[in-house]
């Protein structure tokens, strides 16, 4: 499923023009970058949380010439699921 699917799913179970649907999902997402990027977490109830976290610096080997690469920290967005998404799952 892709951002497409979504919006027409979207449309059609909350009876919204395609368009409006689209707004909706892009709204949704925006908010959630948004929150991330201010190093906020977003929680869904029973979906789960969307938070950010930190890679430690360590290095690294390039593939094509086997020669040793520091690869530097960063944050990185991440998902953990929710109780009811874990249960649908099984």
């Amino acid at each position: 499923m892709n951002k497409v699917d979504i919006i027409n799913r979207v449309a059609e179970q909350a009876g919204l023009k395609k368009k409006d649907a689209e707004v909706a999902v892009n709204s949704v997402f925006n908010a959630i970058e948004e929150a991330l990027a201010a190093g906020d977490k977003v929680q869904v109830i029973g979906f789960g949380t969307f938070e950010t976290r930190q890679r430690a610096a360590r290095s690294g080997r390039n593939p094509q010439t086997g020669e040793s690469i520091s690869i530097p920290a960063s944050t990185i967005p991440a998902f953990k699921p929710g109780n009811r998404l874990k249960e649908l799952m099984k």
